[in-house]
């Protein structure tokens, strides 16, 4: 009897293979459809969207049409085939604007991005499409139940690309004058990083970083320049100990701050 039993799950593998096999070779896109819908039921998307990869062009103009395609995209989606879904839910928001599954393909063809989004130190395409379209999302749909959710996704992936810029400035700095002046550089990439994320959590490290190096730059200038570029570290340290006087790099900051007063000729 035990044997038995264990032959019953291999027996329906079989004749789920034989299913999909048969609905393959049909040329039935009604069948296809009814098949794919149960195959997305069921959790098993590679067939659904193998199917449904078949026959939502013939489908197109039908009833069944609009929902096939959305379909098609989550099943990419559950795949975590995040690319593909967005194409076709792009393809489905442009093609049936006020569709029934409109609301739901703009917001899955960002989420899918978000969820791809790679660590900060590798190249970032994905996460600056997620937030384009999360943000299209939500300018479309202003009360949609995943407003939330988006926003949320947009301020950590805002972060993420604040945390890179953090991370290339922080490279300009260690290389110094290596090369040439660095520290103008890392002075640039923060100030700009500043202006495209004004309420970033790295805020205060930006800002510290500037005043490290316009230091820095200030300490290998030539001499004409010297004073003139102490003082601009004086400034730029009452700004930074103005906006963050409970900082926890307050010591260092002054410590910065009392060399630049001895030379600045104030």
């Amino acid at each position: 009897m035990r044997k038995y039993l264990l032959l019953i799950p291999i027996i329906a593998v079989l004749a789920s293979c034989t299913e999909y096999t048969k609905v393959m070779k049909s040329k039935d896109v009604d069948y296809k459809f009814e098949y794919a819908k149960k195959a997305f039921d069921e959790k098993k998307y590679l067939q659904a969207s193998t199917v449904l990869t078949d026959i939502y062009t013939p489908l197109r103009g039908t009833a069944k049409g609009e929902e096939a395609l959305f379909l098609l995209g989550m099943s990419h989606y559950y795949n975590k085939d995040y690319a593909n879904a967005n194409v076709y839910f792009k393809t489905y928001y442009q093609r049936y604007p006020k569709g029934k599954f409109a609301e739901l393909s703009h917001f899955y063809s960002g989420y899918g991005f978000y969820l791809d989004s790679p660590d900060p130190q590798l190249d970032q395409t994905y996460t600056v499409k997620a937030i384009e379209e999360l943000q299209n999302f939500l300018e479309k749909y202003p009360k949609s139940e995943k407003v939330t959710e988006a926003q949320n996704a947009i301020f950590e992936m805002q972060d993420k690309l604040t945390l890179k810029e953090l991370q290339n400035a922080q490279l300009y700095y260690n290389l110094g004058n290596f090369l040439g002046n660095n520290y103008q550089s890392a002075v640039i990439v923060c100030q700009n990083a500043l202006k495209d994320y004004p309420y970033s959590k790295y805020r205060e490290d930006f800002e510290l970083l500037i005043l490290k190096s316009k230091y820095q730059m200030a300490r290998h200038s030539v001499a004409e320049k010297m004073a003139d570029r102490f003082n601009d570290v004086v400034d730029e340290y009452y700004s930074f100990i103005n906006t963050y006087p409970e900082s926890k790099h307050a010591k260092e900051a002054e410590t910065i701050f009392k060399v630049a007063q001895k030379h600045a000729g104030r």
